[in-house]
């Protein structure tokens, strides 16, 4: 393989753990955001906990995988992310660490008093983990104030504009990263429903098949707010789709899976619909900023790209043939385990 392409293989490599991570465990989040809704019962609570119960954690590998892949891939774009959204990274390892918790001490501490107050955080550990990933996305698309050394530092909010208009002093928080961060969250709640609804049965399917039904229409909405949004606060994209014409396929896949997650039949049709809604939207943020892997909204010239925020060629090498068997096995094992839990489940796979 080329050494000058190796670069390129390692962003698209990073940007596919990052996407099969929201794909597998978004459904897990959106079930946390819909558990209180959908779940009228204990028995129903169960169900829905039994839905996500064999897969949840193992789904957070990618997670993982992604935050490895830019540590070795692009190492000054991890130490500049990790140390500038220290803060937030803090408040997501929490809520983490509560969503486990949430989980697993509701299954094994059977009690009138702390059941609720598990459904409870697991509920909102998962609402807000998603909103939070969403303004993560929507940082990482409007730039950060990258300084000559690669460094940055954001506080959680200023005065919610996104530096487009000559000021610097934007945050974490703006309208624009808000605006992607409640998207997330209702794209992600209406994955969670479809994926209950697939795998659930009686009055519980229905209700989460009602949900995903209405939520489809604030989704849309969403969408397209989100793209003319990103194309205003973001000249890179129109850049980078105009250099690329051919990447106009990965929003083209955004708006066909939105389409099947409505007009497919119930099941696995709309819940893969809503999986090419996500890979859709998180490849078409990948390719207008490429080859940026961390945009600077300060001065373009500062962004750090796949050139000058790689590693070196011969680790890029090396890397990719181990990683290439290595994903294969996780791959295989993922398959496997997904196989296995095939089919419906019941309240009783969870106790």
């Amino acid at each position: 393989m080329p050494a000058s392409i190796l670069p390129s293989v390692w962003f698209c490599l990073v940007v596919a753990m990052i996407a099969a991570y929201v794909v597998l465990d978004g459904f897990d989040l959106g079930a946390g955001i819909l558990h209180l809704l959908v779940a009228r019962s204990d028995a129903d609570r169960r169900a829905v906990l039994a839905s996500i119960g064999p897969v949840w954690d193992a789904n957070e590998v990618w997670l993982l995988a992604g935050g490895g892949t830019l540590y070795f891939a692009f190492p000054a774009v991890y130490a500049s992310s990790f140390s500038g959204f220290y803060l937030p990274l803090m408040m997501v390892l929490w809520l983490l660490i509560l969503r486990g918790i949430s989980i697993e001490f509701r299954s094994h501490l059977h009690s009138a008093v702390w059941e609720p107050f598990w459904d409870a955080g697991f509920s909102l550990a998962s609402a807000l983990l998603a909103v939070f990933f969403g303004a993560a996305l929507g940082n990482v698309v409007r730039g950060v104030p990258l300084d000559a050394k690669g460094e940055f530092f954001l506080p959680l909010w200023t005065d919610f504009r996104t530096g487009q208009t000559g000021q610097t002093a934007v945050g974490i928080l703006d309208w624009y990263t808000v605006l992607v961060g409640v998207a997330a969250l209702a794209v992600l709640a209406r994955h969670g429903a479809l994926w209950v609804a697939m795998k659930t049965v009686g009055e519980l399917r229905r209700r989460a098949t009602v949900w995903a039904n209405w939520l489809w229409w604030p989704v849309a909405a969403v969408v397209v707010a989100v793209t003319i949004a990103s194309f205003t606060v973001q000249p890179r994209l129109r850049i980078g789709f105009a250099e690329h014409p051919w990447t106009l396929v990965f929003p083209a896949l955004g708006w066909v899976g939105l389409l099947e997650s409505r007009v497919g039949r119930v099941g696995q049709r709309r819940f893969l619909g809503s999986a090419a809604l996500l890979v859709g939207l998180l490849t078409s943020a990948a390719a207008g900023i490429y080859p940026c892997v961390l945009p600077a909204n300060s001065d373009p010239n500062l962004s750090l790209t796949i050139s000058n925020a790689a590693a070196g060629t011969y680790g890029l090498a090396v890397g990719l043939a181990w990683f290439i068997p290595g994903i294969l096995l996780a791959t295989a094992y993922f398959v496997y385990t997904y196989r296995s839990f095939a089919g419906k489940v019941n309240a009783g796979n969870h106790e």
